[in-house]
């Protein structure tokens, strides 16, 4: 074994270098072994290859692996996909959707290959859609150049081998009215109420979610997966921050997020979106940018604050994730567990990550904000909101939190009443179901296992 030509030593092991270098040590570069990957030691490592911010020499092989081996480990943990789901991929064309949406379809592959190889057929192989947001209506896209984005995207779509997935193309006007004429007209009345240019963003979002999860239910499918990695969820935790979103934080920022009808997984989670970047450069997975435009307000402000601190160092969006990720999660921040799925679950429970949930943390909160479905605390809710099942425009804003009340809601009588009138049916009925949507909720779940009035027990 060599010295490295360290120490003085005598051994002349590097006495031909330094002759011909004038004595200096030789550079690293020169070293046949210094440009192999850590993980293989067989190919050379591809430039520009991170893990978790820090620069990672790997070749493009093994890079990929263990990008997808970030993926897969979030999936498996927190038992998000089982063979029996039916899920939904939220594709935007981005590069964090296209991961996502390409990591999926890898993983129903394969599991359509088991299914196949396997004898008993037991486990069926899970099923997969892809949805795509049309904002044309708010962004004002030139609607020739649309109309070649989104069949680019159904193309990219149906070039994914079988098994073949659903494309939903969906108008996000269309949570608003039936109608597609006045729900356009309704949509930009609605966000031209909100003054705030944070404040239209973040409804505009909540709305987007909404539009979702309406797709979601009336085709069926049991899980929504979006591709939100490190990158956007470590502007998110100071987001919320600023806007005063200190309580509901930890509700955001986990793997799962079941507050809604169709529980909501991030398998991207632990992926930044250098990495997710340099995947799709290796692999020429095609990408689109439909609305690329700036953040505005807060939003803008805190996105290029933490695109300068990940500039100073590269580790800095994954730190600001692990530190908000010591925060306890809510009760709904993992996937419902059903009944009728006993085998599928013994199955999943060997393997899946348990959330050490102490008693306090299993109480559900007492409300939700019906426009961004925040948690609230006992503080924030008024005792208003408790005396009134009746809500109207004058109630609605005692029932949502702090920060919808002060980007969001109109300040003046006559908007507010005219805010209230435009906003889609389901957000008004949250703050109609108010105090007792969780303690019904929770009675639908465990409605087979009640007993009838005209039982007695025995």
């Amino acid at each position: 074994m060599d010295c490295n030509g360290t120490g003085g030593c005598e051994s002349g092991c590097y006495k031909e270098e330094n002759e011909s270098t004038n004595g200096a040590l030789p550079s690293v570069t020169n070293n046949p072994f210094s440009n192999l990957c850590l993980k293989c030691k067989s190919s050379e490592i591809i430039a520009g290859a991170v893990n978790g911010g820090n620069n990672m020499k790997l070749c493009g092989e093994c890079f990929r692996g263990n990008l997808y081996g970030k993926f897969k480990f979030a999936v498996t943990a927190n038992a998000m996909i089982s063979p029996s789901d039916n899920v939904l991929v939220a594709f935007s064309g981005g590069t964090s959707s296209r991961v996502a949406l390409q990591f999926v379809h890898e993983m129903q592959v394969k599991s359509q290959k088991n299914f196949d190889a396997s004898r008993d057929r037991s486990l069926p192989v899970f099923g997969v859609g892809v949805a795509f947001v049309n904002e044309s209506a708010f962004h004002r896209s030139p609607s020739i150049e649309l109309d070649k984005e989104i069949e680019a995207m159904k193309l990219i779509v149906d070039e994914l081998s079988p098994p073949t997935k659903a494309f939903h193309v969906i108008p996000i006007e269309s949570i608003c009215s039936s109608n597609s004429n006045s729900a356009r007209d309704n949509l930009n009345e609605l966000l031209s109420v909100v003054s705030d240019k944070t404040g239209k963003e973040d409804l505009l979002i909540q709305l987007r979610m909404l539009s979702l999860q309406k797709t979601a239910l009336e085709n069926r499918y049991t899980k929504l997966v979006l591709g939100s990695c490190t990158s956007r969820i470590a502007c998110h935790v100071i987001a919320s921050t600023v806007k005063g979103q200190g309580y509901s934080l930890a509700a955001d920022i986990q793997y799962v997020d079941a507050r809604l009808e169709i529980p909501v997984v991030y398998p991207l989670r632990d992926c930044t979106l250098q990495e997710l970047n340099m995947l799709c450069k290796l692999d020429s997975l095609k990408t689109l940018e439909l609305y690329n435009g700036s953040r505005a307000g807060i939003n803008g402000l805190i996105s290029s604050f933490v695109k300068l601190l990940q500039e100073e160092n590269p580790s800095r969006e994954c730190t600001i994730v692990r530190t908000a990720a010591k925060l306890s999660p809510f009760h709904f921040n993992k996937i419902p567990e059903e009944a009728d799925d006993c085998n599928l679950q013994l199955a999943s429970q060997r393997r899946r990550k348990k959330f050490n949930l102490k008693s306090n943390e299993l109480l559900p909160p007492k409300s939700y904000c019906p426009i961004c479905s925040s948690p609230l605390d006992k503080n924030s809710i008024s005792s208003f909101t408790f005396e009134n099942t009746h809500t109207s425009h004058e109630s609605f804003g005692s029932k949502c939190c702090s920060s919808c009340q002060f980007q969001i809601l109109p300040k003046e009588t006559l908007q507010m009443e005219h805010f209230y009138s435009l906003l889609p049916q389901s957000i008004t009925d949250r703050a109609k179901d108010g105090y007792c949507h969780n303690q019904r909720s929770i009675r639908e779940q465990i409605q087979d296992c009640l007993l009838s009035d005209n039982e007695d027990g025995t």
